[in-house]
């Protein structure tokens, strides 16, 4: 019986495994990224995950390993661990929690959008959840301080609280439906307030900027608006179909007999509802735009255009990552 020829170890697992250029190479890999049943995974699984990623990326191959188990533990790893610092990340923070915690929250705002202590309880719980996910998910090379932490969670908070119970006194006289897509207005104006102020460190000092090839060419905050602004955009786009769909749906169930008859099936159904449109939102509005986002030199700001300039003459375009 002849050995499996041994992996080279040339295989590069920094980047993801498929082509991050086009819209479905990118929902392949979110969809890898978001899987819920991560979140299931023993200690001992992520362990052996890091080692078999750490050995690699170190030049050891272990003997018999396929490129199919050491993508595998590549996607174990990147679920688990914070890609600049190394360590383990908080449960609820991870990508892999963002469907079953986003379908249990939403499921529950648009359950509970009648009474206004109800209202200012879930979008309460929404943001400081938010915050979690953004504190996990942070950039290493921009740290995130308490107080920075503070301000952005209680700023969220409050713009969502405002705008929930404003929209809410301002649709009593509208039709029910129309009551029932506040806690959507509510969560857009919320992620257009955090997301800003969470990484307000960026719009101040800017986000690095590489060419092709990873090197480093200096900071910038035109860079910065543009990749904040793209994450605003999907984040709003992930809220959407699962704010969206849900109150249509359950609008018409309400008008049958059935859910009279079974009243107490009205959270369980609506968070089951908005739970389907996750799974797919998640990926798919993640996917929106290249993780490693481009902007040409020209567009950047005058004294960076300058540095960069000074360096090659030649370069369009500068690389950047834009986060989650």
């Amino acid at each position: 019986q002849r050995m499996a020829p041994s992996l080279p170890a040339t295989i590069n697992i920094r980047e993801p495994r498929w082509d991050q250029s086009t819209f479905q190479g990118r929902a392949k890999h979110f969809f890898m990224v978001t899987d819920p049943r991560n979140l299931l995974l023993s200690g001992a699984t992520l362990e052996e995950a890091r080692r078999v990623v750490e050995d690699y990326r170190a030049g050891t191959v272990p003997p018999g390993l396929t490129e199919d188990q050491l993508w595998r533990a590549k996607y174990i790893y990147d679920s688990a661990f914070h890609p600049d610092t190394g360590e383990k990340m908080l449960l609820v923070g991870r990508m892999s929690a963002q469907v079953p915690m986003n379908m249990t929250i939403t499921g529950c705002m648009l359950t509970f959008y009648r009474t206004t202590p109800a209202v200012l309880f879930w979008q309460w719980v929404n943001q400081s959840f938010n915050a979690v996910v953004n504190y996990t998910n942070r950039s290493g090379d921009a740290p995130i301080t308490p107080s920075q932490l503070g301000t952005a969670y209680v700023s969220a908070t409050t713009g969502a609280v405002v705008t929930a119970l404003g929209l809410k006194s301002l649709t009593k006289h509208l039709p029910a439906i129309i009551g029932r897509y506040v806690p959507f207005a509510a969560v857009a104006a919320a992620n257009c307030i955090n997301i800003p102020l969470m990484r307000q460190r960026e719009l101040k000092v800017g986000i690095p900027v590489t060419d092709e090839n990873g090197n480093r060419l200096g900071e910038s905050t035109a860079a910065a608006k543009k990749a904040i602004f793209q994450v605003v955009v999907s984040r709003i786009g992930m809220a959407a179909p699962a704010m969206a769909i849900p109150p249509v749906i359950m609008n018409m169930l309400e008008k049958r007999a059935f859910l009279k008859r079974y009243p107490y099936l009205n959270a369980p159904l609506q968070v089951g509802l908005v739970g389907f449109c996750l799974v797919f939102a998640t990926p798919l509005c993640c996917a929106l735009f290249p993780q490693k986002s481009s902007m040409p030199v020209s567009r950047l700001e005058p004294e960076v255009q300058a540095q960069i300039w000074k360096k090659d003459p030649q370069l369009e375009t500068v690389y950047f990552n834009k986060g989650l």
